[in-house]
Order: structure tokens, then C-alpha cells, then sequence
């Protein structure tokens, strides 16, 4: 069973250093095998760390991050409008580790501007036995929907 799932985010010039840990029962969390780092669709289906960046007006930008190395972007011109891949001239770095009861997903995210930001920071955790949960630092309904403006509460100021 997975207990808590945490974010620590520091912020260098462009770039942002995001480390994910998540803990639970030692095994209990599903993770993809590891993969040649690229960008893939549909990485939301199981165990995905995303984060999403929303910029000046109704615009964003949703990452989603798969222990496996894998990744997405895309952007968004409104809520869930106008979804198109995101331009990643460099793309996110990350990196696995594991140590008993917690794994942690270090993503480096690079040139993500230096402007102040809005975040919405989440988690698809699924475990071994098929269990699925949606973690967010605040979900803006009833149901899990990460794309929901409630759900971006992180307010980040522009870079130094």
C-alpha cells in the first residue's frame, strides 16, 4: 500500500529540479521496466509523475514523467483545448533510485522559462495489485482531474 507521495522542487535559472519520492510497502508500487529515454504517449496509464506549468492567461503546458525514463509534453491553449505536442529541444532528464520502503523519480526539466509560474503537481501511482490513485496537492472536484485550474496552487516567482 502506498503512503505518501511527495515533491521537492528547486528552481535554477530556466531549469527546474523536481525529486518525486513516493512510500509505501516495499514492492507494493507498479513501475515500468526501464526503457530508452523518449518522448511516449499514454504514460498516465500506470505509475506517471507529471507536472503541469501554467503560463500567463488560460495557456499551460502538461509533463508527465514514467520511472521508466520515458516522457511527454504537450501544451494547451485552455483547459484540455488545442492539446499539441510540446517542443522539447532538450528533453527531461530522469533518474530511478529505490531504497526500501521509497522511490524517488529525479527529473531535471530544462528551459522551462524564468518568468513566475503557476504548477499543478501530481501523481498516477498504480501498485501491484491494480490499485490506481490520483495524488495532487489539491484536486478542484469530486473526481481527479489534474487539467482543473484548482489543481495548479503552486505559485512559483520568476527566476533570479
Amino acid at each position: 500500500m502506498i503512503r505518501t507521495v511527495h515533491c521537492r522542487l528547486q528552481r535554477d535559472a530556466a531549469a527546474l529540479h523536481l525529486l518525486y519520492s513516493v512510500a509505501g510497502a516495499p514492492g507494493a508500487l507498479l513501475l515500468p521496466s526501464p526503457a530508452t529515454p523518449a518522448r511516449t504517449g499514454g504514460l498516465w496509464k500506470t505509475t506517471c509523475l507529471e507536472l503541469f506549468v501554467a503560463d500567463a492567461g488560460g495557456a499551460y503546458r502538461e509533463f508527465n514523467f514514467a520511472p521508466s525514463g520515458q516522457w511527454a509534453a504537450y501544451g494547451f491553449t485552455a483547459r484540455r483545448q488545442d492539446m499539441a505536442p510540446l517542443a522539447m529541444p532538450v528533453p527531461p532528464t530522469i533518474q530511478l533510485t529505490e531504497a526500501g520502503d521509497m522511490t524517488c523519480i529525479s527529473v531535471h526539466l530544462p528551459n522551462i522559462g524564468i518568468d513566475a509560474l503557476r504548477l499543478g503537481i501530481t501523481a498516477v501511482i498504480e501498485e501491484k495489485d491494480g490499485t490506481k490513485s490520483y495524488w495532487a496537492l489539491r484536486h478542484g472536484g469530486d473526481a481527479p482531474d489534474f487539467h482543473d485550474p484548482d489543481c495548479f496552487v503552486v505559485q512559483l516567482p520568476p527566476a533570479d
